[in-house]
């Protein structure tokens, strides 16, 4: 990890107001929200202006986008005041020319040495690794970390299962520029607990000042 850039955790899946200020009170970076109808995490863009109002200045805000055309995802960046699109899906990256890569996310469910190969055509502004699970993200599991930390691009996001019991582990073994986390701190899908929060934050903190 560049010593310039600094460790960015973000807290993905939230779907009110008050989870997004817990989030940022516990120290979050980058708080994000999933607008795939089929999420459990799911908000409408309703829902997802009242979470990023709640956003303060300096803070990224994110929206999830799984499968949704090039044009919509620009549409919506613009309209929902977005900072980054993580784009988690089938997408092709010949799709999303049109748009500024310094706003793309790119997330790879990473399945074996292949996935990496078949994702080389994005030039995103920072990856995200996730665990390849039915579905797109969300799924609890943990991502294979000896893989990414030996074929991941930078910069990086490590995703997938993470927990405030196993972030510092994770962070060790990858060295990412950065965690993603949704379900392990929870109290239920979408739900989020203000302890396992600070807990994940101070866990990921101290390990990323070891890098």
């Amino acid at each position: 990890m560049s010593a310039a850039r600094p460790f960015l955790v973000k807290v993905c899946g939230v779907t009110a107001p008050a989870d997004a200020e817990l989030a940022v009170a516990a120290g979050a970076d980058a708080i994000g929200v999933n607008l795939w109808p089929a999420s459990k995490r799911f908000v409408d863009d309703g829902t997802a202006r009242d979470v990023l109002a709640a956003i303060p200045e300096g803070i990224l805000k994110v929206g999830v986008f799984v499968n949704e055309a090039p044009a919509d995802v620009a549409a919506r960046v613009a309209t929902l005041g977005l900072d980054r699109a993580q784009v988690h899906g089938d997408e092709k990256a010949a799709a999303f020319e049109g748009l500024d890569n310094c706003v793309l996310i790119r997330a790879v469910r990473v399945r074996d040495e292949k996935t990496f190969s078949l994702e080389a055509a994005w030039e995103p502004g920072l990856w995200l690794y996730d665990a390849f699970a039915a579905g797109y993200g969300g799924s609890g599991l943990q991502a294979p970390w000896p893989l990414i930390a030996r074929l991941g691009r930078r910069p990086f996001l490590l995703a997938g299962g993470l927990t405030p019991d196993n972030v510092a582990a994770g962070i060790a073994a990858v060295r990412p520029d950065g965690v993603d986390v949704a379900s392990g701190v929870e109290s239920a899908p979408g739900r989020k607990d203000a302890t396992r929060l600070r807990r994940f934050i101070e866990a990921a903190r101290a390990a990323s000042r070891e890098l």
